[in-house]
């Protein structure tokens, strides 16, 4: 492939040493880079029944294949493992500028096993590949750790690093690897898993050029892309108008949404436009999942997340690694009270979500403190503020006790107490070290396994699959379940994926009701969506890249003048499908058995809301998870990927190279 770099760097911290292995071109053909060839390094390489947190276990960073070939939208790295967190396959995802600095020092992935006997960070550049001591690294936070590590590796090309916090070193089921500045690749437990090998930091300071095919024909692409984002202007302080819109949409009997949304929204606001939409739309849920708008004075609460707030004190926007968007940015947070802190990168709508309405918080000031303390720590905050909303509705319930919680009040909207459990969280101290694995493993301490919202152990994004049953397939049919970003019916409706895919349905404008049916139709676009996902994925585009949709964010010409290749979209979806049925291999290798993932009955509308958008609203998820899996070429009742599909796909011969 003409856009890789054709070799992987694979270190073992238990012997020390490392090697470098060449990689076939079919391999790219079949499955790119990025998730794709993390898939099939970790198929082979990983023996069934292997300790998540031992020495067989491997750590991936992966580049895109197309990073570094001047495509917009294509500075995604994707970490990959065995998750201590599922138990199955497990991955994450992050932009910032980490991912062009693993193809600049002549490598597309680079593989971690082994266990180190010392804390130690793993520097490489164009000449040489080192393990060396991290002493005095470790205990500082991923903020501090960056800085250090950059001073001190400084002389040349300024190092790019992935580093873990202190909830990575503590073995933190729901930590996350960093990069600039506290950037997460956050879900899957992939920080956990670079605590227990002892590895502070990857530290890349290489300067190799990245091969492109066409890079005229790829300039072009990107100049087109860049003309339409940069045209798309928006009156300024329409921000505080966001929660009306969303109460229009959840009122509406159909969705639809074009593709260019997302670059007006985001390039304005960046994600925090969606929490006021989301709030009262019934798109973010409420309340630990269990009330809607009306219940919680949703208007009030939405006009504490006016992402204009936010833009007030944005003092410069961030841009990831060839993103001409910027949809994150740096904060001045000098005027939050309890922060000692005078910065932080915007909070994501997750974050904002996940401590905000779900644990029915107003003050915005304080999620922004908990987004930097808990981006310093390398936490996930979409598990960590499930895990919290979780412990608020016990204590609520009388299922946990003051003396229980260490004294805290765990009440809704109790922020005070919201930061000081998260501080426990970080550190593992009391009450906080039987949370800081997670909602499903505190649920089987404490009791309360109504409340905990997980799905197959891992907490779910914010999006409430009751508004978006599509939703609810992906987060129980994905290979590392519980993730928000593989599929919905809305994003479905905006990326027009049917005129790249032969057998992809038309997006239409259909009733909501539709798609809590178990038909065939409902099936062929949860799994379009999963195979484009892939796809992108593998190129290293951006999810916001993705919901552009095909006709603004033209992928397909994109990786054909990148790779030198000239395939159609059919081709394509199905490399996409082939991705996600090696990780369904994985899953099933390693004893993780995808029946016995379910959706929480409360995701499922069992019993069914009694106000607000999402009224009466009950899902038929395992028949459309059923469904899912039949269309896929899996069993329909097992999810386990059917002998004859395993060959249609090439899967057993690629294995063997």
């Amino acid at each position: 492939m003409k856009s890789c770099m054709g070799k992987v760097l694979r270190v073992d911290l238990t012997t020390g040493t490392s090697t470098v292995e060449k990689i076939p071109d079919e391999v790219y053909e079949a499955v790119l880079s990025g998730k794709g060839l993390g898939a099939w390094y970790l198929y082979r390489n990983i023996p069934a029944g292997a300790d998540p947190l031992g020495p067989d276990n491997i750590l991936g960073f992966c580049s895109g294949a197309l990073t570094g070939t001047g495509t917009f939208m294509a500075g995604r790295w994707t970490v990959v493992c065995k998750s201590p967190l599922t138990g199955g396959w497990g991955d994450a995802n992050c932009g910032g500028v980490f991912s062009p600095a693993i193809k600049q020092c002549g490598y597309d992935a680079i593989f971690v096993s082994g266990i180190s006997e010392k804390p130690v960070y793993l520097y490489c550049d164009n000449s040489k590949v080192e393990i060396r001591d991290a002493s005095k690294y470790w205990g500082l936070d991923a903020v501090e750790a960056e800085n250090r590590l950059r001073e001190d590796n400084s002389g040349g090309k300024i190092p790019r690093i992935a580093v873990i916090g202190q909830a990575g070193e503590n073995v933190s089921l729901i930590s996350g690897i960093c990069n600039e500045g506290g950037r997460i690749a956050a879900r899957s437990g992939v920080g956990a898993v670079m605590g227990s090998k002892r590895l502070k930091a990857v530290v890349l300071a290489g300067s190799r050029p990245v091969p492109c095919a066409d890079p005229d024909a790829v300039k072009a692409l990107s100049k087109e892309l860049g003309r339409k984002v940069n045209n798309i202007k928006i009156p300024k302080g329409l921000g505080g108008a966001i929660w009306a819109a969303g109460i229009g949409m959840g009122r509406m009997p159909a969705m639809p949404l074009d593709g260019s949304m997302t670059s007006i929204l985001f390039r304005e606001w960046g994600t925090p436009s969606n929490t006021p939409l989301a709030i009262t739309s019934g798109d973010g849920p409420l309340k630990n999942w269990g009330a809607g708008p009306g219940e919680v004075n949703g208007i009030k609460l939405a006009m504490a997340y006016n992402p204009e707030k936010i833009n007030k004190i944005e003092e410069a926007k961030y841009h990831c690694y060839s993103c001409p968007l910027g949809c994150g940015g740096r904060l001045d947070i000098t005027g939050v009270p309890y922060s000692e802190y005078y910065e932080t990168h915007k909070p994501e709508y997750e974050t904002l979500q996940a401590f905000g309405p779900l644990c029915v918080n107003g003050d915005l000031g304080s999620v922004l403190y908990l987004n930097e303390i808990l981006n310093r720590a390398g936490m996930d905050t979409i598990s960590a503020g499930n895990t919290v909303a979780w412990a608020i509705e016990c204590y609520e319930n009388g299922i946990l006790t003051k003396e229980q919680t260490d004294g805290l009040e765990l009440k809704w909207g109790n922020y005070e107490a919201e930061i000081e459990l998260i501080k426990k969280m970080i550190n593992r101290e009391g009450f906080g070290n039987d949370l800081a694995d997670g909602v499903k493993r505190a649920s089987e301490k404490y009791g309360g396994k109504e409340y905990a919202m997980h799905v197959g152990g891992q907490e779910p994004g914010m999006h409430d699959t009751r508004n978006d049953p599509q939703l609810g397939i992906h987060m129980v049919a994905e290979p590392a379940p519980g993730k928000h970003t593989i599929g919905m019916a809305i994003q479905y409706g905006a990326m027009s994926l049917c005129d790249i895919c032969s057998w992809a349905p038309p997006a239409t404008i259909h009733p909501k009701k539709n798609d809590l049916e178990a038909t065939e139709e409902m099936a062929l676009i949860s799994k379009a969506n999963a195979c484009y996902s892939m796809l992108m994925d593998g190129m290293g585009s951006c999810y916001y890249a993705e919901m552009m949709g095909v006709h603004m964010y033209k992928a397909i010409e994109y990786i054909n003048a990148a790779a030198g290749w000239n395939y159609d979209g059919d081709h394509y979806m199905e490399l996409g499908a082939r991705i996600q049925t090696i990780r369904q291999m994985f899953n099933v290798k390693h004893g993780y058995e995808p029946s016995k993932v379910k959706l929480p009955e409360r995701m499922q509308g069992k019993p069914s809301l009694k106000s607000g958008p999402l009224k009466g609203v009950t899902l038929k998820n395992d028949e459309q998870v059923a469904m899912h899996w039949k269309v896929f070429g899996w069993d329909e009742k097992t999810g386990h990927p059917l002998p004859e599909t395993i060959e249609a796909l090439g899967i057993n011969r690629l294995m063997e190279m």
